[in-house]
């Protein structure tokens, strides 16, 4: 069955602003590094692109967080750059990749050193006004050597987590827009230079403690801008919310966070 530590899970006041280089954040992130299954299921397909790709001479990760699957990738190509503007991750990062040139820009200042044959954009337009999405896209296209591909991840507009989020915050994020703008600028082209695919990749975060979960949850909805809400989401409705939505029928909880990949071809020309 599932446990709850006293009043830990609901607490009380608001949900916390999670600061990326604050020890809250570390915590509720190594929490959900060890309950869910992104990197074995992320790593397997991201394994399978790598082998269709024509040549991997560079590697491009922009938001590389603390470099795990900086990592995973890297062995595959002979040199590797990482984009990360935060400090506390690029510690990490440098540890993880030790060979790798390490960018401390946000990807909108960034300069990598040349075209890469995999571009790797994952979560990073969280971070970025939806406004700015294409522009932002169309600027990293341009690191793509011809016959690379560039990958954009992000959440699911209708998975649990992202459902929860909106519920929350109001904020819901969707891919599905940016792929067709992108493409339908790339038609007005006289040959498409972009073949474009989009899929989604079904993932879990699992765990048998209610607190856990929570702290979890909380991590997953500051996916939003929480500092500009006021007031901000209760903790107690986030716990109760976990609890109803969450609850395995073994006692666990659950929460399910698919993906959505947006593969980018570029032509080989």
């Amino acid at each position: 069955m599932g446990t709850e530590t006293g009043t830990r899970a609901a607490g009380a006041g608001p949900v916390r602003v999670l600061d990326v280089a604050g020890s809250d954040y570390r915590r509720a992130f190594e929490l959900f590094l060890a309950g869910t299954d992104e990197k074995p299921l992320t790593h397997a397909r991201l394994g399978e692109v790598v082998a269709g790709l024509d040549q991997r001479r560079m590697l491009l990760d922009v938001g590389a967080g603390e470099g795990r699957t900086t990592a995973y990738l890297a062995q595959y190509f002979e040199r590797t750059v990482a984009v990360e503007p935060s400090a506390a991750m690029r510690e990490k990062l440098r540890l993880a990749c030790p060979d790798a040139l390490v960018l401390p820009e946000p990807v909108g200042a960034a300069e990598p050193p040349g075209p890469a044959d995999l571009v790797h954009l994952s979560h990073v337009l969280y971070y970025v006004p939806p406004r700015d999405w294409l522009p932002t896209v169309r600027r990293v296209l341009d690191w793509v050597a011809p016959g690379g591909t560039l990958l954009v991840v992000l959440q699911n507009p209708e998975s649990p987590c992202m459902r929860m989020a909106a519920h929350f915050t109001g904020t819901r994020y969707d891919l599905r827009p940016l792929a067709g703008q992108l493409a339908a600028q790339d038609a007005e082209g006289t040959t498409p230079e972009y073949a474009y695919a989009l899929e989604a990749l079904d993932l879990h975060y699992r765990t048998d403690r209610l607190d856990e979960a929570v702290d979890v949850a909380e991590f997953m909805v500051n996916v939003a801008d929480l500092a500009a809400l006021d007031p901000l989401p209760d903790r107690a409705e986030l716990a109760a919310y976990v609890r109803r939505h969450f609850t395995r029928p073994d006692g666990g909880y659950a929460i399910g966070h698919t993906q959505d990949m947006l593969t980018v071809r570029r032509s080989p020309r």
